[in-house]
């Protein structure tokens, strides 16, 4: 058997030297070879204890989000009142997901877990919520295990992984319903360092390339921010894997065997052309899907290069960014979702300060690659993964958020406990202060990450805490604003939004839910001008228009209306409620022959649709078309409504015209039933009862 390469200290081997020069036997399947001595590793018992202790861990943080609510930030548009998703898990709208996009991303494999969630517990948040947790848990005991193998140090993994697990900047990732896709893409990512350790280990084989990319596939189909794996990747080739010096690499790629030797530089070139080539593929599934990714942000009228922040701004935003997410790290308070862009005039004082701060750091590690090559690796994976998310490309109105951290900062930590692993190994009492070091952290980890956690529980606690944090953060007067409106006190929302949009006039959702709050108390010129201004800032916004459109209507301006509705389909054919205000205004229009035509379109697209039925119903009878009418009034039953005891009533009256007495009494007295004060239904009534037929 080959040599071992990897012997089990702290940093690893130093890549620059040769691990032997002994052959491996031609044609033999070497086990691990790549990967360090057993030695170190621990017993099964102690990893059964860190993986017990990690479930517990996380259990013990996030556990509570079972009580917890779902939060109006996304998690209402995203599951709750998601087509898509909140009625379970459906053929056709796996199908769908799969080949549409939806909330400016491509991400089935996050759409179909919240499907399966809503199948199994409703719209039940706590079951929701504890699907997070699980994923998380499982993600950091996967961390533990995918070290442990590659490192062969038992304490350190143990270590990195409890970090992760506990930190308080995963709050937002795992208590935050929406981000499923952060737990879910984080799980995947696992298993593709996994199952790509599992495929360097031994000679080449098909079947395990093939799992390391379905395993990347199903992780970009969580989230596209995994695009920088094949790069990180590369990384982890050099340490702790090793693969980019010793001659292994070669073969095992090439399907060959090759001696351990101090390589030429032509050999080295060699080894890292077949490195790359391996990465091929996977740099070809991230083409595919940022190419995904962008174009779901040009349907969405999202714009990432937004005329008003220049590159230069976004740069200095990023590096901003990159430094506060060190300090986070080792100060993690007054953490608040969102943190809103900062303005125009960033502080470029600070900004210089970033980039010189960011410079040596990076020079630091580049110069320490040779003795410590964990802290290069575990920079880059830090600088690395962020990138995507850095602020050159604006996905999204924050400057920066919690939740970018949840797998870039595994990097630095492990840089930093490794490190640490070095320093303490000379120390006499190294054990006890590496272990009451380690306890000490991770009990003030758990319990910032507790406190932190206990902030999501409902919008009013999140939203409230938001505006402690940061009294200037529009975001929050936003969010209260939506939590108010959807409680019914729309005077409260309207001041909310008022106070939202004086900090930041240039957000179209504040303006369209400012618009709606406004038509909720009949101030109806000032809902126009705020759905104008809507339009203005997001000319694609389909509900807007076709809520302008819905106003001018009842301001007495059908022409308009019908022009803003058309645009609203135009943006959106499959728009219901936009075909349902066409066929009104049609109808008032006395054009009944289309505005038939629209409410069965709206039907047609939004089968559980009862006002579109009972219009729909309304203008058949109008035009003696009574079976029809009767068909659509019983259809408009079928689905709760506030309209119910119109609806009724109605059909009543339609089985009248059609000599259906009994029946016509029945919904007669169901529409009294609900609505006790009704004279129309109570006059009708008695005619029926009278034997008369008044269906007029």
């Amino acid at each position: 058997m080959a040599k071992e390469l990897n012997p089990s200290t702290p940093g690893g081997p130093d890549p620059a030297v040769s691990s032997g020069n002994q052959p491996e036997p031609a044609g033999e399947v070497v086990e691990e070879r790549l990967l360090p001595a057993a030695k170190g590793r621990g017993s099964l018992l102690q990893v059964a204890t860190v993986c017990g202790f990690l479930l517990l861990a996380v259990g013990l943080v996030f556990g509570q989000t079972a009580d917890f609510e779902f939060i109006v930030l996304d998690d209402l548009s995203d599951v709750t009142m998601n087509p898509h998703v909140n009625e379970g898990l459906k053929a056709d709208e796996v199908w769908w997901v799969f080949t549409h996009c939806y909330a400016a991303a491509w991400m089935p494999m996050t759409w179909i877990s919240h499907m399966l969630d809503c199948e199994l517990f409703g719209l039940n948040a706590g079951g929701h919520h504890l699907t997070n947790v699980v994923l998380h848990a499982a993600t950091a005991v996967l961390l533990f295990l995918v070290l442990r193998q590659w490192t062969g140090r038992l304490w350190p993994s143990a270590l990195v992984a409890a970090v992760f697990a506990i930190h308080p900047l995963r709050v937002e990732s795992v208590a935050w319903v929406t981000e499923r896709k952060d737990v879910l893409s984080g799980l995947f990512f696992m298993l593709t360092l996994w199952a790509y350790g599992s495929y360097v280990r031994r000679r080449f084989s098909i079947f395990r390339y093939s799992l390391v990319l379905a395993c990347f596939a199903l992780a970009l189909m969580s989230k596209p921010m995994v695009v920088t794996v094949p790069f990180l990747l590369l990384l982890l080739d050099y340490w702790p894997l090793g693969r980019w010096t010793i001659p292994a690499a070669v073969s095992q790629a090439a399907g060959e065997e090759a001696p351990a030797a101090n390589l030429p530089l032509r050999g080295r070139l060699r080894i890292a052309s077949l490195l790359l080539l391996e990465k091929v593929p996977m740099l070809a599934m991230v083409a595919g899907s940022s190419i995904v990714t962008l174009q779901a942000y040009d349907v969405e009228g999202v714009a990432i290069f937004e005329q008003r922040y220049d590159l230069a701004w976004r740069v200095g935003n990023g590096l901003l960014s990159y430094v506060s997410y060190l300090g986070m790290f080792f100060y993690p308070v007054d953490l608040a979702t969102p943190y809103p862009r900062p303005g125009l005039e960033l502080p470029y004082g600070r900004i210089a300060g970033a980039a010189v701060l960011l410079v040596f750091f990076t020079l630091a590690a580049v110069a320490a690659r040779r003795k410590y090559p964990y802290v290069f690796v575990g920079w880059f994976w830090y600088v690395g993964m962020l990138v995507p998310v850095s602020g050159i490309l604006q996905f999204g109105m924050q400057a920066m958020a919690d939740r970018f951290t949840y797998l870039p900062q595994i990097g630095m930590c492990m840089a930093l406990v490794w490190a640490l692993a070095e320093a303490f190994k000379r120390w006499r009492l190294r054990n006890t202060v590496y272990a009451l070091g380690a306890a000490a952290i991770l009990a003030v980890l758990m319990v910032r990450a507790y406190r932190q956690t206990s902030l999501w529980r409902n919008d009013h606690i999140f939203w409230n805490h938001a505006l402690a944090c940061n009294p200037r953060n529009w975001w929050a007067y936003y969010g209260l604003g939506n939590v108010h409106q959807g409680q019914g006190e729309f005077d409260k929302a309207i001041d909310y939004y008022r106070k939202a949009i004086a900090l930041h006039a240039d957000d179209p959702l504040v303006h369209y839910n400012f618009g709606v709050a406004l038509a909720c108390v009949g101030r109806l010129d000032e809902a126009i001008e705020a759905y104008k201004k809507t339009i203005e800032l997001h000319p694609n916004h389909a509900v807007a228009k076709n809520n302008l459109g819905n106003t001018l209507l009842l301001r007495g301006h059908p022409e308009q209306a019908l022009a803003y509705c058309r645009e609203a389909i135009r943006l959106d054919p499959d728009f219901a409620e936009a075909h349902f205000n066409i066929g009104t205004i049609l109808f008032l229009r006395g054009r009944a022959d289309e505005a038939i035509r629209e409410f069965q379109q709206a039907v047609a697209i939004k089968p559980e649709y009862p006002e579109a039925y009972y219009a729909l119903g309304a203008v058949l009878a109008q035009h003696g078309r009574f079976d029809e009418a009767i068909d659509a009034f019983r259809k408009a039953l079928e689905s709760p409504s506030a309209f119910a005891a119109d609806i009724h009533f109605a059909l009543g009256n339609a089985l009248v015209a059609r000599d259906r007495s009994e029946e016509a009494a029945t919904h007669f007295r169901k529409a009294l039933e609900l609505r006790p004060v009704f004279p129309a239904a109570e006059y009708q009534l008695k005619q029926v009862l009278a034997g008369k037929k008044r269906a007029d």
